[in-house]
């Protein structure tokens, strides 16, 4: 695979006098693709039916000319101020009942058939006009689902939608009573005009209710998706992409990517570290300039599952965003690092945010490539270093990792349901996983919790699954090498109730969730073997072997034969003494990496990846600061 850097561009935005100019400068910075479009509805369709399409084919002509391909955005994450006149109905309801309005974007409700007809209509009608064109070779399709928390709508539709959606479900009201235990404070329902959204209630509502809430909206965006999908794939023969985003678990993006030929994401490192890391304070200042070390790698690896294998950085962080509650600049040579560390993780194409910065609206505090002024901003420089060096690297081919987690977006959802410890959080017991494993150098596969065949992994981890199905269990129970379920694992049903017999239920181990407890953070209990239980912690009966127990003899990880249950989330330490026992029970080299420093695997070089302020020294060699170097794999 020979990797591609492109960047986001706007031409409506500028003069037409400067497009040929913007586009010389582009290819001459080694950029090959550049994505237009995913904003502009108001500019191609002013009013209802009056199209003007003039500007953009002048605009893909002089990006195609320049010897850029082009990714073509549909615009419908935008609807223009018209069609709130045409669908007044459109918008979104917040969970206190209030309308979104228009003024800003993502104003719209994926349960709103009108609304999605015309964004049907207007993809259409982009790709019976671009469908062949040799200049557009990828499409993206709308722009950060559920960004600004807009995947779940409280609108009178979307009530309407989820009623017919129980009612497919489910069958009769009687079925559905008895699957969400409904005689629990006498909430039975005589039929499903009945229901109404989980919001406003005195006290938390049903939890199946929310969860199934929850599933009906993802099931939403898949469709919202795939509308549109259907009809492009009849008018191009280009690949469909859409740019999902960092720590947003809101839909299934697996049932979403199921649609789509290739999955991106938008990383912003910096960004990311001040709001959607879970760290301390010392940490975050640490990497205040870089990002967290395995923020960006964690979301390279579940993009990578989520297309298939194909995936890119739609947008990358060049400099300061706009959006964060601080936004300091990165350090120099992290575009580089960014960009490079997506690469390493298979990444067909990184493209920057964006070419210029915008000198008006909401996001003109965000960097680009260039000023305001058209003058070079700083990543310009390392966006040309970088691409010197593709053009001489050659072929970049992925490997699949020998060690891979298992990743569930309804888990998340459920256990934002029902955390029962404030700080239990889905996503943030996953990265401690991920975290865990590349801190002691090994790469990582993430992977979809139906996966059928998981032979080819010596150690593999399921963290936190909301329920497993029988034949995942059997799968794990049926690995060669080691796989380690828990905490928290296959404690509800899908109905989202304590299944009976008692969790985790897996085969062949001797082992039952009695009690649960979750830890205030002033609360660790120190186990005997070294490091802590944070958080949450089961206690269990049974006769499977114990591995690791707290210093009063309770059991937190039970084994029978390559089956293993982790009944507390283990802080650090400890999660490290777990991962680097059962890698050398598989024969899996490890070495505790220095602060900092990542590697990642691909088939024929080991990159060095140095998030550090510092250099460090390392396996012979000595990594800058803010710096990626490689070696080749003999």
């Amino acid at each position: 695979m020979k990797p591609a850097l492109g960047v986001c561009y706007y031409p409506e935005h500028w003069p037409e006098e400067v497009w040929a100019e913007d586009a010389r400068r582009m290819a001459e910075t080694g950029l090959t693709w550049v994505r237009i479009g995913e904003f502009a509805w108001s500019r191609l369709e002013a009013e209802p039916g009056k199209l003007t399409f003039d500007w953009l084919d002048r605009a893909i002509d002089v990006l195609g000319n320049a010897g850029l391909k082009v990714v073509l955005g549909t615009p419908t994450a935008t609807p223009p101020r018209w069609m709130i006149d045409k669908h007044p109905d459109m918008l979104a309801v917040d969970a206190q009942g209030n309308p979104r309005r228009f003024g800003s974007r993502r104003h719209y409700d994926f349960s709103h058939a009108g609304y999605r007809a015309e964004c049907v209509r207007i993809a259409r009608l982009l790709g019976e006009r671009y469908g062949r064109n040799p200049h557009v070779q990828a499409w993206q399709i709308d722009n950060e689902y559920a960004c600004h928390e807009t995947t779940v709508s409280f609108s009178r539709t979307a009530v309407e939608g989820f009623r017919n959606w129980l009612a497919q479900k489910y069958q009769s009201p009687e079925a559905l009573n008895r699957a969400w235990g409904n005689i629990f404070w006498s909430m039975d329902y005589a039929e499903f005009a009945e229901i109404d959204a989980p919001n406003l209630t005195v006290t938390e509502p049903n939890p199946a209710h929310v969860m199934d809430w929850r599933r009906y909206h993802s099931d939403m965006v898949v469709a919202f998706n795939k509308a549109q999908a259907d009809v492009l794939h009849r008018l191009t023969g280009a690949p469909l992409i859409h740019n999902y985003m960092g720590r947003i678990l809101e839909f299934d993006h697996f049932d979403v990517g199921a649609d789509l030929e290739i999955a991106s994401w938008d990383s912003y490192p910096i960004g990311f570290l001040s709001d959607r890391v879970d760290e301390t304070s010392e940490h975050k200042h640490r990497f205040l300039r870089q990002g967290d070390p395995d923020m960006q790698a964690l979301h390279h690896d579940l993009y990578r599952a989520v297309g298939r294998g194909r995936w890119w950085v739609m947008e990358q962080q060049p400099g300061p965003v706009n959006w964060a509650p601080y936004n300091p600049a990165p350090m120099p040579g992290m575009a580089r690092l960014w960009a490079w560390e997506a690469i390493a993780h298979g990444a067909e194409a990184v493209c920057y945010f964006r070419w210029r910065q915008a000198p008006f609206a909401q996001e003109q505090m965000h960097a680009g490539l260039l000023r305001p002024d058209s003058a070079p901003a700083p990543a310009l420089a390392e966006a040309a270093k970088l691409a010197e060096e593709l053009a001489a690297m050659g072929d970049i081919t992925p490997v699949q990792a020998r060690v891979a987690i298992l990743f569930d977006y309804p888990s998340a959802w459920a256990w934002e349901i029902q955390p029962q410890g404030a700080d239990f959080d889905y996503f943030a017991l996953v990265f401690d996983f991920y975290r865990g494993l590349r801190r002691l150098g090994l790469s990582v596969d993430i992977l979809p919790t139906d996966t059928p065949d998981l032979s080819a992994y010596k150690l593999v981890l399921a963290p936190g699954l909301f329920t497993m199905p029988a034949p995942l269990r059997e799968r794990l129970a049926a690995l060669e090498g080691i796989a380690i379920v828990g905490p928290r694992s296959n404690t509800r049903t899908e109905d989202f109730a304590i299944p009976v017999p008692l969790p985790p239920a897996l085969p062949d181990l001797d082992a039952t969730i009695a009690l649960t407890e979750s830890l205030p953070p002033s609360v660790a209990e120190p186990l005997a073997q070294g490091g802590h239980v944070i958080r949450w912690l089961e206690r269990l009966e049974g006769h499977a072997d114990v591995v690791v127990e707290t210093t009063s003899g309770q059991p937190v990880l039970v084994r029978r034969g390559p089956l293993h249950y982790l009944a507390g989330w283990p802080d650090a330490e400890a999660l490290s003494r777990i991962l680097q026992t059962a890698c050398k029970e598989l024969g899996i080299a490890t070495t505790l990496l220095p602060d900092g420093l990542r590697v990642r695997d691909t088939a024929t070089r080991r990159f060095y990846i140095n998030y550090s302020p510092e250099p460090v020294t390392h396996d012979g060699m000595t990594i800058a600061a803010a710096d990626v170097t490689w070696k080749d794999l003999p």
